[in-house]
């Protein structure tokens, strides 16, 4: 099940202080799915950043029970591992390994108890996402660009993780191939009641989300239902 999101004050500075996002008050349901549009450089990606703990900012962004910008940098960390997967649109992959190998990652950095169980997590996934049989054994160099982000996706939701954030993840792909993708990432997250939140220029994906939160100049300048 997925985790609710509480905002509170949220503001992120550039080193030289110029504010780069200002977020005043954001309430999300847990399971919601979210998109987040906007022109290049409006903040989009720094807002998706910030709520996985990735960047220094002020006020409160509360997972659950979890104030994020209230852990240090080792506790986010672990925050991470434990409640959020992240998709990104260049992948992230480790040539040198099988798809099942990639999508199981995250088993290498866990107590030796749990890695078995993650193992088969990440199996079931690439199942799901029509990557099972003889394809989770063949390195990713030799996947096309919607299966490699399908072995992502996999990865990320692997742990089961109650939060999913995706940057732009079919900004890589053709059309055929995004509008897959799509079907997959929206479906396995609803069965699953994940909370996802995804930033993306791509109207198809964008229009599967619940929610539409418009990025200008750092601030949410729109909040409207997707159209259906």
């Amino acid at each position: 099940m997925g985790l609710p999101l509480s905002i509170t004050g949220l503001s992120v500075s550039s080193k030289r202080g110029r504010l780069l996002l200002s977020v005043p008050e954001l309430d999300l349901p847990a399971g919601s799915l979210v998109g987040i549009v906007g022109a290049s450089g409006a903040g989009k990606s720094t807002l998706l950043y910030s709520l996985a703990g990735l960047l220094e900012a002020e006020g409160k962004i509360c997972w659950g029970d979890q104030d994020l910008l209230g852990l240090n940098s080792e506790q986010r960390a672990g925050f991470r591992a434990d409640k959020i997967g992240m998709i990104f649109q260049d992948f992230l992959l480790f040539e040198e390994l099988n798809a099942g190998e990639n999508a199981s990652l995250t088993a290498l950095f866990r107590p030796r108890r749990e890695r078995a169980t993650l193992r088969t997590k990440a199996a079931e996934r690439l199942e799901f996402l029509g990557l099972g049989g003889e394809t989770k054994d063949r390195n990713v160099v030799s996947l096309s660009g919607g299966e490699r982000q399908r072995v992502a996706i996999a990865r990320a939701m692997a742990a089961q993780a109650p939060v999913l954030l995706a940057d732009e993840p079919t900004a890589s792909l053709d059309r055929a191939a995004a509008n897959r993708l799509i079907e997959d990432l929206v479906n396995l997250a609803r069965s699953s009641g994940t909370t996802l939140i995804a930033v993306s220029h791509d109207q198809s994906l964008i229009s599967r989300m619940d929610r539409v939160l418009t990025i200008s100049d750092g601030i949410i300048s729109g909040d409207r239902k997707a159209a259906t």
